[in-house]
């Protein structure tokens, strides 16, 4: 009488609300909110519920960098990144780079032939961006110089964008067209 009687749809119901969370990103300058399983990786929810489908799904295990974006300017391998993790985050895309027009890097990338199959060119210059950003913000690579003082802004030659860039794999190997790009931007 005043017992209430759950039926297993209910206990499913409660199960599947113990997983999720309501997560706001602002994806590309435009906030999206979602209900997300807390498993869900961000590349997941770029391609498959927001229809970005620029990441690319290379590795699966953040050693390709096929899956790079810039979340709040740092890039991340987002086949990594829990998308939950992220409520109010920036998370941009190579869909979301430009300003109503191509990039001054994508257009490099064409210029310089810095692709070939193109599979690996979202990350790669998703990729490239946070590391010229790294270097102006003075953050040092395995290869910089050690006497140049951090945070100042460093030069980027060859040595430093490769070394910089080094955790984007390219089957082809455009590497030294995608060096030139990157050299082409930063002068």
């Amino acid at each position: 009488m005043g017992s209430r009687h759950h039926t297993r749809d209910d206990a499913a119901t409660a199960a599947a609300d113990r997983h999720h969370s309501q997560v706001t990103l602002h994806v590309n300058g435009t906030p999206r909110t979602l209900t997300l399983d807390h498993r869900r990786a961000l590349l997941d929810v770029l391609r498959e519920d927001l229809d970005l489908t620029g990441a690319k799904k290379g590795c699966d295990h953040g050693q390709c960098g096929a899956c790079t974006v810039l979340v709040d300017g740092r890039r991340v391998n987002s086949c990594l990144q829990l998308a939950v993790a992220l409520d109010g985050s920036e998370v941009v895309t190579v869909e979301g780079l430009g300003d109503g027009g191509m990039h001054p890097l994508q257009q490099a990338f064409l210029d310089r032939d810095a692709f070939q199959c193109g599979y690996c060119t979202p990350g790669q210059i998703c990729s490239a961006l946070g590391a010229i950003d790294e270097a102006r913000a003075g953050h040092p690579s395995h290869v910089t110089d050690p006497g140049t003082p951090s945070g100042r802004p460093m030069p980027l030659g060859r040595e430093e964008i490769r070394e910089r860039l080094s955790g984007n794999l390219c089957r082809c190997g455009a590497y030294p067209h995608i060096v030139d790009a990157v050299e082409d931007v930063i002068r």
